[in-house]
């Protein structure tokens, strides 16, 4: 009798720590803050290894209330390795979230939060303007076009230089018109300046001295023939 009573003794202690194993507890719960690229998420993690259903609520807390629900309640079936369900919130850094668990499966009642309240990260995710630096790297490649939009800018200015040479080729004309008058001046400053009238005096000169001679020559011959 004495060694049945020890057996039945053992067996009883040892399912008793068996069902306090596998029984479920609010510590097989936790919840983080995560991104996924720009949006923000609430992610709850039950490892119940037991396997009983578990509703999870979440809320923003603003000063110590509800400020507001998180999307709709959900299930979660816990696992050993970890069962995680997801709530979509574009969170703000170092907000706080309240995460309410109930479990109501025959002898486990569980209706509490997690504690302590979940605190999202001080750096918010990322958000689509800053991820997407290529883009904008992509807008500053465009001002280089720009730029060549400038330089036909610069060649269309030399158009009203042209027309403006064009006005002052006949300014040049009316420069030209007075050069013949010039020339004339050099013509006429040539002709003042010859010695045509010293050559025809010399000219007159030579032929009275030569008229002269010829009239002594005629007279000093008719004086040899009197004789």
């Amino acid at each position: 009798m004495r060694i049945l009573g020890v057996a039945s003794a053992s067996a009883a202690l040892a399912l008793g720590v068996s069902s306090t194993a596998f029984a479920c507890n609010i510590k097989d719960f936790s919840a983080e803050a995560t991104c996924d690229g720009a949006k923000g998420a609430i992610v709850v993690t039950d490892t119940d290894a037991s396997g009983k259903a578990a509703t999870i609520t979440v809320f923003l807390e603003n000063n110590g209330a509800d400020a507001k629900q998180v999307g709709e309640a959900q299930t979660v079936t816990g696992s050993k390795d970890g069962a995680k369900i997801t709530f979509s919130e574009d969170w703000a850094p170092n907000a706080t979230y309240r995460v309410r668990v109930k479990v109501d499966s025959g002898k486990t009642q569980i209706d509490t939060d997690i504690t302590p309240n979940l605190t999202t990260p001080s750096t918010a995710c990322a958000s689509e303007e800053s991820a997407s630096p290529s883009p904008s790297q992509s807008e500053s490649a465009t001002p280089s076009p720009s730029a060549s939009a400038s330089t036909p800018a610069e060649s269309a200015s030399p158009t009203p230089s042209a027309s403006e040479s064009s006005s002052t080729a006949p300014a040049g004309s009316s420069d030209n018109a007075p050069s013949p008058a010039v020339g004339e001046s050099n013509l006429a400053e040539t002709g003042a300046n010859s010695n045509t009238g010293l050559i025809a005096g010399i000219a007159g000169a030579l032929v009275a001295v030569g008229g002269g001679a010829v009239w002594f020559g005629m007279r000093r011959r008719g004086a040899h023939s009197g004789n």
